[in-house]
């Protein structure tokens, strides 16, 4: 189901979404919005990594793979990937967001609280990620209102599609009715890998890309809660606090983390060693993951773009990687992904509608379920309401479907 436009308001809606993701509608814009609810497929695959609708959780995206990732704590008390979700449309770049109107998707590490969840988003639903954090006011960066939204148009935003924003919406809500206080959005510009380190080695934002890779690591060795602070232009962070300027804490993740930094530091000197060719990649206005990009899903956009909603289609066109010499000249060209590389190198795979936990084999991406496509953008199981929560919040969380 999507929303349809009349002409004016088609119009309307591309205007003010070239001022940027700033417009909040404070407007009821469906009865679907407010009662946005957890499929039952995403309840039974929290069920099978051992959490439940009430357990915190941890969001994170990567621009250029375009995916966004919830990770949910488990029982036990660490986190476990819950799903994966294909980017519908960002704009910009590859590098942080410095400046109001730059159409930069912000990287870093940021915090959403229940004040920052807009069911009312003229953008269906939304909420803000929190940029500019910390540091980045600091710094003097500029701009705000960075939202991860519906509606598939972007101006410096993560744009899914509507269908996919009532779950991770709804996910969100009962997160924070289950007592987290905030969720830590994790923004970065590709996966966290030694090829992408590797790749990316010429780019002059690596320092700050290894500074943010620290935090991933983080993350990753422990999966569990890290706190983040800042000194001058770089994060810190902690098991349970982060140091400051001058300040020292106790790290007990400290030996781990750094284990696996060294690790990865030997990985990518092996694949430059053996002739691992740098490269660019080489955007006219963002990309979008490669799951739209099947002709056979050119419906699903079709109809964000007869209501004028769907972004720049023919920026995606431009979309290369381009591989580079040592001097750091453009040697070859190719297109970004092929539509049969269903996963990257971290092995994470676009087909399939639930990741589990690291411990879990993932399955083979060429055996995905056809039937994904469906749920995403056909109908899908919802919960009783019975089977709900209350919402008993004093924020602007819309309630779950009575």
């Amino acid at each position: 189901m999507f929303m349809r436009l009349s002409k004016g308001a088609a119009l309307l809606l591309t205007l003010t979404l070239l001022a940027g993701c700033s417009l909040e509608r404070r407007e009821q814009i469906s009865s679907r919005a407010a009662a946005s609810t957890i499929p039952a497929e995403t309840l039974a695959a929290m069920d099978t990594i051992g959490t439940d609708r009430n357990q915190p959780i941890v969001i994170r995206a990567f621009k250029k793979e375009s995916e966004i990732e919830i990770w949910k704590r488990t029982r036990a008390g660490q986190y476990a990937l819950l799903k994966t979700y294909p980017v519908c449309r960002w704009s910009g770049q590859l590098g942080p967001k410095t400046r109001e109107g730059d159409r930069q998707v912000p990287e870093g590490f940021y915090t959403v609280t229940p004040g920052q969840m807009n069911p009312n988003s003229a953008l269906w639903l939304s909420f803000n990620v929190g940029y500019p954090n910390a540091m980045e006011r600091s710094l003097g960066r500029t701009g705000g209102d960075i939202m991860v939204h519906g509606t598939c148009s972007s101006r410096g935003c993560y744009a899914m599609t509507n269908d996919q924003m009532d779950e991770i919406y709804a996910v969100m809500r009962e997160a924070f009715q289950g007592g987290q206080k905030a969720v830590q959005f994790q923004s970065y510009p590709f996966r966290m890998t030694a090829e992408n380190l590797a790749k990316f080695r010429n780019d002059t934002n690596m320092p700050f890309w290894k500074n943010l890779k620290e935090g991933n690591d983080r993350f990753e060795v422990t999966k569990r809660d890290m706190a983040v602070d800042y000194c001058g232009t770089r994060y810190t962070f902690g098991a349970t606090d982060a140091p400051g300027c001058g300040e020292t804490v106790s790290d007990p993740d400290a030996a781990a983390v750094s284990a696996k930094m060294r690790e990865d530091d030997a990985k990518v000197a092996s694949l430059i060693a053996g002739g691992f060719s740098p490269v660019r990649m080489s955007y006219s206005d963002g990309d979008q993951n490669i799951f739209f990009r099947d002709p056979a899903k050119k419906k699903i956009l079709e109809k964000y773009a007869a209501s004028g909603e769907f972004s720049r289609p023919e920026a995606l066109a431009a979309v290369k990687e381009q591989k580079l010499d040592l001097k750091g000249n453009v040697i070859a060209e190719a297109p970004a992904q092929a539509l049969t590389d269903n996963a990257d190198a971290s092995g994470a795979a676009i087909g399939n509608a639930t990741q589990a936990s690291a411990s879990t084999p993932k399955a083979d991406a060429s055996k995905s379920d056809p039937s994904f496509f469906e749920k995403w953008f056909g109908t899908t199981s919802s919960i009783s309401d019975a089977d709900s929560l209350a919402n008993t919040a004093p924020v602007p969380l819309p309630p779950p479907r009575g």
